[in-house]
């Protein structure tokens, strides 16, 4: 039971880019994972570049960075 969460700065996505987004990240999924459609969801949210620090930095980022898997180039 797969669940991605993204969250970024403000993309402004069409539905078609979306829709492409979505349908190209569950395709890794079930690739890598082996998992099945259904099993798979995936939330999306745009966070603002001056709340980033305060909401996710501070908050899922610098507490989890022994466990990411992807560490990020930068640090607030």
């Amino acid at each position: 039971m797969p669940h991605i969460n993204v969250k970024c700065y403000p993309k402004h996505l069409t539905e078609k880019q979306m829709s492409d987004f979505v349908s190209e990240l569950t395709q890794v999924i079930e690739k890598h994972l082996s998992a099945t459609d259904e099993s798979i969801s995936i939330s999306y949210e745009e966070i603002p570049a001056e709340q980033w620090k305060d909401l996710v930095f501070d908050k899922e980022i610098r507490p989890n960075m022994g466990t990411l898997a992807k560490k990020p180039g930068y640090d607030m």
